[in-house]
């Protein structure tokens, strides 16, 4: 090695270690984020089975809180809604009760804001 090239490993270093921390970072919170949204999709479909069976909002909404349990669902994190519509959304025979969740997800580096996301199931009522 001549002496002329002895910085030059510390410099290509100084160069791509930012970028390759910044991959990390970004594989992580992808990561975390899919997760989060297959956990927020499947708490949904556990809630809509048990409010399309025994119409009862609050045994379903327990479910899909016992499906997401990494998650903080709070109760006005759920929507139900009922097709056609109803008022109060009740799940009569022949139709269609939907369980929306909503979640905000905070990212681990703070680098974005907070991202909302969606979880939805859609069943026939009445088994």
């Amino acid at each position: 090695m001549k002496r002329d090239d002895r910085g030059a490993v510390a410099v290509e270093m100084a160069l791509l270690l930012p970028v390759l921390v910044l991959l990390l970072l970004g594989i992580m919170e992808f990561g975390r984020a899919y997760n989060a949204q297959v956990t927020l999709t499947n708490a949904a479909r556990e809630g809509v089975r048990v409010m399309a069976i025994t119409n009862v909002r609050a045994d379903a909404r327990t479910a899909a809180k016992n499906v997401a349990t990494t998650l903080a669902l709070t109760d006005s994190s759920f929507t139900f809604n009922t097709t056609p519509a109803s008022s109060p959304a009740t799940c009569a025979a022949g139709r269609q009760v939907t369980v929306t969740i909503s979640y905000s997800l905070d990212t681990l580096t703070g680098i974005a804001g907070p991202f909302s996301m969606t979880g939805k199931g859609v069943m026939q009522c009445g088994g």
